[in-house]
């Protein structure tokens, strides 16, 4: 760089004086006017030095090991298909697919859980003052290496554990979390860069500002649908934010998140940051109240069902703890008749996303298909269609489909299906619970295809989180006949609209969805690019990912400054109204003038300014 600026200063004198003898102009002045643009060049070339500097060390992932929960040396079934062992507090964890036996991890007590709070707190101060968004940025780097290079180990664990294939596992456990990584890498910085906002004529003189500041240490309360991605995707947005966290993980995936907590822990360690900053807890149901009323929490995550999340937000009031909660969804698939057409038209490529998005990791997914609203012919040739697809998927951890979770839902969804039965709806395929000859103590359910149910079917209005196809018929494609169906149930999360982007319902049919989210002519794409998830009325309120989810994890500070300070130009109290005021008609005058300055039309305006002038 010294040599740099030598060959610069020898070619501005040079040029300097060449220059001034053609152009007459003093090369004293004309070197001064080169000089300054040397420094000018000298330091963007400084700038982009450091750049590529910073960018090309912190491009650079760390490896590091993490060792994968072994399975017991002797292949046992559990006598007892439940994670509660009687007359112990432990958890028992076993592989829904198979009934296997996975071992025992110690449930956390309340005082666990304040030594967790008190953990991560001590390490995310230092955590939120020391580090840089570029240092951020390489833990996630050298995260989303790790998960890339052990993608199918991290599968094979998060499929023992919650039942799931290894198809279903990669889509929704490995894409999904390292697309957030990648966003938030992309474009986190962005989210949490001050913004400026806009002022008025009154504040001409100040600059404002919004900051996005760490809120301390957050919790997430997550699911067991997708234990890796479920307890990583909060502790991205976390780490980047400035955060430390606490992920309460489920009681059913608890054999395989300590798994998943270490990998997390072993970026930061890799970077030489505290792993103490990301803590996790499984605890029971009646321990669970503790860390979501706890004042040490900040900001609370929940995933789950309607029915907890009324005690979580309860108990969150005790602190006044903010809660985004992403519930569960009766999300609607809407197939218009402009669809079809010559030769099926696009039906062929929409029967094969509904049977994605409703089998995907045993329909348990809350933003899955849980129902097909079409009309007409499109309607009849979907059953069409359907039907010996549903018919001929197998069940197994090695088939096309894997094991629910457990079999608590099995009779609500039998007396579903059957109530619907005796009431019109037709059942084409499954309706109950299914014994593998190779896995008796597994948690199957029969993929379950049932047509012509009407929206005041209980099944229409009550979230199934299953392998259950429901479908049903519209009056027409018009927008008032399938949002009428569509918008019934109490639930708002996702919803699919496909048809001809010419078709002049599709539109009205997207505005008028109650629903957080809308893919059309496409399933939950809006989960893929980040956009904000969440949902409204029974599915929750407040959203995470994308830049709403990153700043929903900070204190979003107002700033109002003075933007020519350094020229004395500050707000005053004038004299009309100081404290003692001296005449109240006066002061009233003079602030009726500074109204109609600052917010009056242009006659009024000059009206107060000569109110401002006569009364000061």
């Amino acid at each position: 760089m010294e040599r740099l600026v030598e060959r610069l200063a020898s070619s501005v004198g040079g040029a300097s004086s060449r220059l001034g003898s053609r152009l007459d102009i003093s090369p004293a002045l004309l070197q001064a006017s080169f000089v300054l643009l040397a420094t000018f060049i000298c330091g963007l070339i400084v700038r982009a030095g450091a750049a590529f500097a910073q960018a090309s060390w912190a491009s650079d992932p760390r490896w590091y090991l993490v060792y994968p929960p072994q399975l017991p040396e002797k292949e046992t079934t559990v006598k007892q298909t439940s994670i509660r062992i009687p007359g112990s507090s432990a958890i028992q964890c076993y592989a829904p697919a198979t009934g296997q036996f996975l071992g025992t991890v110690e449930a956390t007590t309340e005082a666990g859980i304040d030594r967790a709070i008190a953990a991560a707190a001590e390490v995310q101060r230092k955590w939120a003052s020391t580090t840089t968004l570029t240092q951020r940025k390489a833990v996630l780097r050298s995260l989303m290496k790790y998960i890339m290079d052990n993608a199918e180990q991290i599968c094979k664990i998060a499929g023992v554990d919650s039942g799931k294939t290894m198809v279903d596992a990669q889509l929704g456990e490995i894409l999904v979390t390292v697309e957030k990584i990648q966003w938030t890498l992309a474009h986190g910085e962005k989210a949490l860069r001050p913004s400026r906002r806009p002022t008025n004529l009154l504040m001409a003189y100040k600059r404002n500002t919004v900051h996005y500041e760490p809120l301390g240490v957050v919790a997430a309360l997550v699911s067991w649908n997708y234990p890796f991605h479920n307890l990583m995707g909060p502790i991205i947005s976390a780490l980047f934010s400035g955060n430390g966290i606490v992920v309460k993980v489920s009681e059913q995936t608890a054999w395989s998140s300590r798994y998943f907590l270490d990998i997390a822990r072993g970026a930061l360690a890799a970077h030489g940051h505290d792993p103490e900053l990301v803590q996790m807890v499984a605890c029971w149901p009646e321990t669970a109240g503790h860390l979501t009323s706890h004042p040490g929490i900040s900001h609370i995550t929940f995933i789950g069902s309607q029915t907890v999340a009324h005690h979580v937000a309860a108990s969150a009031a005790k602190s006044l703890t903010p809660v985004v909660a992403e519930l569960g969804g009766k999300d609607p698939f809407i197939v218009l008749e402009s669809a079809g057409g010559r030769k099926d038209g696009d039906l062929p490529r929409i029967r094969d996303i509904i049977l994605r998005g409703t089998f995907q990791a045993a329909g348990q997914n809350c933003i899955g298909i849980e129902r097909v609203i079409s009309s007409g012919a499109a309607y009849d040739r979907l059953i069409e269609m359907l039907e010996p697809r549903v018919k001929a998927i197998r069940l197994g951890p090695d088939a096309d489909m894997g094991a629910m979770i457990s079999d608590a839902s099995f009779s609500r969804l039998e007396e579903l299906i059957a109530e619907a039965v005796s009431q019109g709806a037709r059942l084409l395929a499954g309706g109950k619970r299914y014994a593998h000859p190779d896995h008796p103590r597994g948690h199957y359910f029969q993929p379950t295809l049932l047509v012509d149910v009407t929206p005041s079917m209980r099944i229409a209005q009550t979230e199934c989180f299953a392998p259950v196809l429901t479908m049903l018929r519209a009056k027409s494609s018009s927008a008032e006949d399938i949002l009428a169906i569509a918008n019934a149930p109490n639930f708002g999360l996702g919803a699919s609209v496909h048809g001809s982007e010419r078709d002049p319902a599709l539109q009205p049919i997207v505005r008028g969805l109650k629903a957080g989210m809308v893919a059309v002519n496409d399933f939950a794409a809006y989960y893929a690019v980040q956009l904000p998830f969440g949902g409204v009325a029974g599915s929750g309120y407040g959203r995470f990912a994308g830049e709403e989810g990153l700043r929903g994890l900070c204190n979003i500070k107002a700033v109002c400054e003075d933007r020519f300070g350094w020229l004395g130009v500050k707000t005053a109290i004038p004299p009309p109204v100081q404290y003692p005021i001296a005449s109240q008609d006066r002061s009233w005058r003079f602030t009726q003038g500074v109204v109609e300055v600052g917010y009056g039309a242009s006659a009024r305006k000059i009206a107060g300014v000569t109110k401002i002038l006569k009364n000061m």
